[in-house]
């Protein structure tokens, strides 16, 4: 690997971060470089979860210093999830990413009309809808659905996240991006641990994409928190346009995703 690949995968690791910290789907720069970079595809999948917990985990800390959280739904989902991304990493050899693409433009595009077309979701919080069905179907389709999915390929965890956590639990943007990074980092962290375990993880590249990541994610938190729920809306709006044309490019020409 040349000097011009490495500084290319510490670029995609900051901007990831950035990306990651405000709205999720920061995968989608850092994947992406790590495939140019002649990496494995089951080498840069790990090495990009090993990247990605720091970054988020920092994110989390910030978020959450400033953001109040719902303990009850953070420590459950975030637990649920850590197990979940787990199991999705040891079945992703077993199922083919080929086949998920279409289902997740479908989801993206999905999110996307529903965010603009409804202009106040996010925009305020409505604790009067966390009662204890809503926080049970929050834990069952971020813990277990995203959570997996997330272990499987990734690609948008952090923005299903969000999207769930607003509109299951009607929490604003700032506060849905707080609550994600901490069930986005147990997601990295289950599936990590089984990547380690098979000896995919490229460390010392992932030890230096690690330090631009958190660089990035603070950066990002920090603009998230500052500028609010409006920053974060259209920030979401354009990385989930930016997440359908690189899931389509990678589908349909052949692309690194």
């Amino acid at each position: 690997m040349d000097t011009a690949e490495i500084v290319l995968l510490l670029v995609a690791a900051a901007g990831a971060g950035w990306v990651d910290a405000v709205v999720g789907g920061g995968g989608l720069l850092q994947l992406p470089a790590l495939f140019v970079a002649g990496v494995p595809p089951v080498q840069a999948l790990a090495t990009n979860k090993f990247a990605s917990v720091f970054g988020t985990a920092s994110a989390a800390v910030t978020y959450a210093a400033t953001t109040k959280i719902d303990k009850r739904v953070a420590v459950s989902t975030g637990l649920t999830a850590l197990l979940f991304s787990g199991l999705g990493a040891s079945a992703a050899a077993a199922i083919s990413t080929d086949a998920l693409i279409p289902l997740v433009m479908v989801v993206l595009v999905t999110v996307a009309l529903f965010v603009t077309f409804r202009p106040s979701l996010g925009t305020h919080s409505h604790p009067h809808l966390r009662t204890r069905a809503r926080t049970l179907a929050a834990i069952g389709v971020t813990g277990v659905g995203i959570a997996f999915y997330d272990g499987i390929i990734g690609p948008g965890t952090g923005t299903f996240l969000i999207i769930a956590f607003t509109a299951i639990l009607g929490m604003d943007f700032v506060s849905g991006s707080a609550h994600s990074k901490i069930v986005n980092s147990c997601t990295n962290l289950g599936a990590l641990a089984v990547f380690a375990y098979q000896g995919h993880v490229l460390w010392l590249l992932g030890l230096a994409m690690a330090v631009c990541n958190i660089a990035g994610a603070q950066l990002g938190a920090r603009m998230a928190i500052s500028k609010g729920s409006g920053f974060v809306r259209i920030v979401l709006l354009c990385v989930v346009v930016a997440m359908v044309a690189r899931l389509g490019c990678g589908r349909f020409w052949m692309c690194p995703i």
